[in-house]
């Protein structure tokens, strides 16, 4: 198996990501886009109802990518023209830190996204509602987040501001959208395991409102990149001991596929207002 150029500790990951857009470029013929999604479980079916697809290469093609380890990521990656004219780069292969190939992996994507020049980031994800009331098949805004992961993208003295990492003005659009839609703080844990009920009740006492095993380090690494942030989880089921109910990933594969067309035409709806 050929070496990922990433896992060399010498390698310069943004040079590595320029790369990866310059083959973009070159394999679809759109020089720039202009904002970025990188689509988690539940979310794919957003790919084909934000415009119109007129590029897609598989991501194991590209420097620095791999073919996705999780069922529900497509491994692609698009170049959609959007109906306002814009370009947007359709990310439908996430590398999660569970997988143990380290974080600059995990943030590659993110940072070819801004090579490519894109401004805006949207990430989503499947999670777990801490809240009861937050049913199977709820969106919800994320409105901040709590890395438990003990890692990070940055390298070295590198210090990034995080104060409204989770853009408040993309937020106010995406509510202008739809009134109803709710916010929380997102718990980033390293899995691959479920968390269990006391790690739940920990994440709700240090503030947090889902629990999931991405999008955090993503986002640290699209700020310091200077992109804005766009964050949505798709509530999948209830975190640990919040029904008492057990946990199947079945089951969260099947609540996915339960909203994804209503949710999917949701977040169409904000791209179009972005």
């Amino acid at each position: 198996m050929q070496q990922n150029p990433l896992d060399d500790p010498a390698a310069d990951p943004f040079e590595l990501a320029a790369q990866a857009a310059a083959q973009l470029a070159d394999r679809t013929g759109v020089e720039r886009h202009d904002l970025a999604l990188t689509l988690g479980s539940g979310w794919a079916k957003a790919a084909d109802l934000v415009g119109e697809t007129t590029a897609t290469i598989p991501a194991s093609e590209i420097v620095g990518f791999s073919k996705p380890a999780l069922a529900g990521h497509v491994g692609t990656l698009r170049s959609v023209l959007l109906p306002s004219g814009k370009r947007a780069l359709v990310i439908g292969a996430r590398t999660h830190f569970y997988e143990g190939h380290g974080v600059r992996r995990v943030v590659h994507s993110v940072r070819t996204a801004a090579a490519t020049g894109a401004t805006t980031m949207i990430l989503t994800n499947g999670a777990g509602g801490v809240r009861p009331e937050w049913a199977p098949g709820t969106p919800v805004l994320i409105s901040d987040h709590i890395n438990l992961t003990a890692s990070s993208p940055l390298e070295g003295a590198t210090f990034i501001d995080l104060t409204d990492l989770y853009s408040l003005r993309l937020r106010t659009v995406a509510r202008q959208v739809d009134p109803s839609l709710d916010e929380g703080v997102y718990v980033q844990f390293r899995g691959p395991h479920y968390e269990t009920p006391a790690e739940v009740q920990m994440a709700k006492r240090i503030g947090g409102d889902i629990v999931g095993m991405s999008t955090a380090l993503e986002a640290i690494a699209a700020r310091q990149a200077g992109m804005e942030v766009f964050g949505m989880s798709l509530i999948t089921n209830a975190a640990a001991g919040i029904s008492g109910d057990a946990l199947s990933h079945e089951e969260v594969l099947q609540a996915g596929r339960d909203a994804e067309q209503r949710i999917s035409e949701l977040l169409a709806r904000i791209v179009a207002e972005l």
